[in-house]
């Protein structure tokens, strides 16, 4: 999981601890760096931060072992990756949950078809369950064929009720009914399923759009694959500049090996990232944790 991003930033340290840190030798290993991290799928912006921050703190830096010079590289290097993840700040489900108080904590999942989006929803029913709160879904998605079907087995395997309307039917409406289902029976969790068709329909955001305004939900979480890189982060921007997002999940993060659609996405939307998928299970849903994520990524001093 994520060799590339590992052997891409190793490359980065080995590169400035042997250099002589010169402007022309800095531009050097930086254009390498870019081509480097452009095929793990890290956005440019990330690689323009890492670059000022770097090349600020060792232009003309003086010091004298090698050992040394690693050493400052690995801890400017974990400092830029930290303060990107930092400043999307941190979100906690369950907190979240707790601090609102009032019934239901309503939450709409954003993402295009095909990322793991029902699945992720489904996992996180089972999470949140493990935890003793009562789940409904609604299924908002009610254009692709086998949505409903999809979503209503996971919702028969976890033992949930799923609210759902004819295929056609205005998505909204059905986020509407769940949540007045909810409000009705007492129940802690509305999770909304909602369509992704492209993330560059107007059709598409608008209906997006219409969803959170009708459903006023307390949190909108998008759902990236991790494995499709920079379309993910596409995606990840599209979403929020047109509808808003509040927090990331990236799916399929077992089997990524290019690592850089977590810190990108981190950095173009400015938002968190509560939660990776790791496998197909239920129980394959992890919190993310930002200083772990940095730590396996970074080579060892």
């Amino acid at each position: 999981m994520l060799e590339k991003l590992k052997e891409g930033l190793k490359a980065l340290v080995d590169a400035l601890t042997k250099t002589e840190l010169t402007e022309e030798k800095l531009e050097s290993v930086f254009w390498d760096l870019r081509l480097r991290l452009a095929e793990c799928d890290v956005a440019m912006e990330v690689v323009d931060e890492l670059e000022k921050e770097i090349v600020r703190v060792l232009k003309g830096e003086r010091v004298g072992r090698l050992a040394s010079r690693r050493r400052v590289v690995l801890e400017k290097l974990r400092e830029v990756l930290m303060k990107m993840f930092e400043e999307a700040g941190k979100i906690d489900l369950e907190e979240e949950i707790r601090k609102k108080g009032e019934k239901p904590y309503v939450v709409v999942f954003l993402g295009v078809n095909g990322v793991g989006k029902t699945t992720t929803i489904a996992k996180i029913a089972h999470w949140l369950k493990k935890r003793g709160y009562s789940v409904v879904l609604a299924c908002s998605d009610t254009f692709r064929a086998g949505a409903i079907e999809q979503l209503a087995q996971h919702a028969e395997r976890l033992k949930v009720r799923m609210i759902s309307r004819p295929y056609g039917a205005d998505p909204a409406s059905v986020a509407y009914d769940a949540i007045q289902h909810a409000k009705a029976r007492g129940i802690d969790v509305v999770l909304i399923d909602t369509a992704g068709r492209m993330q560059t329909s107007r059709n598409l955001m608008e209906e997006m759009r219409k969803i959170v305004r009708v459903s006023e939900p307390d949190m909108v979480v998008f759902v990236g694959d991790a494995l499709t890189g920079n379309d993910a982060v596409n995606q990840a921007r599209e979403f929020n500049e047109q509808v808003g997002i509040d927090a990331i999940v990236l799916a399929k993060m077992d089997a990524d090996t290019k690592g850089g659609a977590a810190v990108s996405v981190v950095k173009v939307t400015g938002k968190p990232i509560i939660f990776i998928g790791t496998g197909q299970g239920y129980e394959d849903l992890q919190t993310f944790d930002p200083e772990e994520f940095v730590s396996s990524i970074l080579p060892k001093g």
